[in-house]
């Protein structure tokens, strides 16, 4: 018998095209939706999927449960945000700071999302560079920040959201382009082009250079596509999220690499202030990332 649960499921393996990624999108082990999916099988007597290289693909049966699925749960969706409605719980103010600024090239998607969901609601984008978005939230200035998990948490809600691999931006033309992966020791004369934010917010900086000894000049750009040119221009090499660099690497502007043998990842969250954090738009938006963001290549999702 279908429930609202396998319907969640159903849309997370769609999303994720991985069990184990699936899994961790809707709170349960592999083992736990692996049997959920057997049972569904069972009680129909049909395949809902098909095992491949790239992972797991639906059956026309999959398919046809898997348009049922995002049909009911969207409308699920609306029904709460309309009960929100009648309870007058849907008019405010939504602030939001970005601490990765690469995040502007999925923002756009996510926004028109939200105010079709929540027209009542206004929406902003807290403007600039930030040595520390979360005193923007302490001084009630943002009601959202998206960027790292704060080390501090007693006085925030923090909503995983998912991770992603940062990669070595080089010049076609660079000694290092054959590598299969940079260690630290290859940056060493390097000089390394960055957004304008303190070197702690620099995973590169961060996780590779400091534990090596390492300090390399550093050249700063307000702009993803400055950073790239100047990188093109041999002015340096950066390091940039996987899903920010795939135009230009389809155009062939620029090489990227993995950093370290097993690359060099990091992650992003929802933070807000607790007392804020039962707000139904506030819940929804970090749900429509993470649908949204479902799109970008070579990320892995949270629990």
């Amino acid at each position: 018998m279908l429930e609202i649960r396998h319907l969640r499921s159903l849309i997370a393996i769609a999303d994720s095209g991985k069990l184990a990624t699936a899994a961790d999108r809707v709170h349960l082990s592999q083992s736990a939706l692996s049997h959920q999916i057997r049972a569904l099988e069972d009680h129909h007597g049909l395949p809902l999927f098909e095992r491949t290289r790239q992972g797991l693909r639906f059956t026309p049966a999959g398919e046809r449960l898997l348009t049922l699925a995002r049909s009911v749960m969207a409308e699920v969706g609306a029904a709460e945000r309309d009960l929100a409605r009648m309870k007058g719980e849907t008019t405010g103010e939504l602030r939001i700071a970005l601490e990765c600024h690469t995040c502007f090239d999925w923002l756009m998607p996510v926004m028109h999302a939200f105010r079709q969901r929540w027209p009542e609601v206004e929406v902003d984008l807290v403007a600039g560079f930030h040595a520390d978005p979360l005193t923007l939230l302490k001084e009630g200035k943002a009601d959202l920040v998206i960027g790292s998990r704060p080390k501090a948490l007693r006085a925030w809600s923090v909503t995983p959201l998912f991770r992603f691999e940062i990669l070595a931006v080089l010049a076609n033309e660079h000694p290092l382009r054959h590598k299969r992966f940079l260690a630290a020791k290859d940056l060493a004369d390097q000089t390394l082009i960055t957004y304008p934010v303190p070197e702690e917010r620099i995973d590169l900086i961060r996780e590779v250079l400091r534990p090596a000894g390492l300090s390399l000049p550093r050249r700063t750009a307000e702009l993803t596509v400055a950073i790239v040119q100047l990188v093109a221009s041999r002015r340096g090499i950066a390091a940039l999220p996987n899903w920010g660099l795939q135009s230009y690497l389809q155009h062939d502007y620029v090489k990227a690499l993995p950093i370290g043998p097993k690359g060099l990842w990091s992650e992003l969250h929802a933070i807000c202030p607790k007392a804020q954090a039962t707000r139904p738009y506030m819940q929804d938006m970090a749900q429509i990332i993470r649908s949204e963001c479902a799109k970008l290549p070579g990320i892995e999702w949270l629990a």
